[in-house]
């Protein structure tokens, strides 16, 4: 297991500065951003564009998600103890029982891509 990072990529930071709007513009301009193993707990990140990202190890404890669409992203190893996830989308290759039992329990996912 890994331990939660904070990162200095400028795009992460605005994330820890409650600033969604400003990570979605940049990433829409083109900013790259890598969010592996980075500390992402008691955030608000409701209306974040995560589309197609590598969230490997992400650690959400206590975040609002709701509403997030995280279909083509990568949440192998990333933990959703205690997080909001109400009107979520998960990879489909991710059981809902484990989705269930990360946020409940803490335990990281465990994203095997479809064959």
């Amino acid at each position: 297991m890994t331990t939660p990072q904070i990162s200095q990529d400028p795009m992460y930071l605005m994330l820890r500065d409650d600033n969604v709007d400003g990570f979605n513009a940049a990433r829409e301009s083109g900013q790259a951003c890598d969010l592996t193993g980075c500390d992402l707990r008691g955030l608000d990140l409701r209306k974040l564009n995560l589309a197609g990202m590598d969230l490997t190890d992400a650690y959400f404890r206590g975040s609002d998600l709701r509403g997030i669409d995280f279909r083509g992203c990568n949440l192998d190893g990333a933990s959703l103890a205690d997080a909001k996830i109400s009107g979520c989308y998960f990879p489909a290759e991710i059981q809902a029982e484990e989705i269930r039992l990360s946020v409940s329990l803490g335990t990281r996912l465990r994203h095997l891509s479809a064959p």
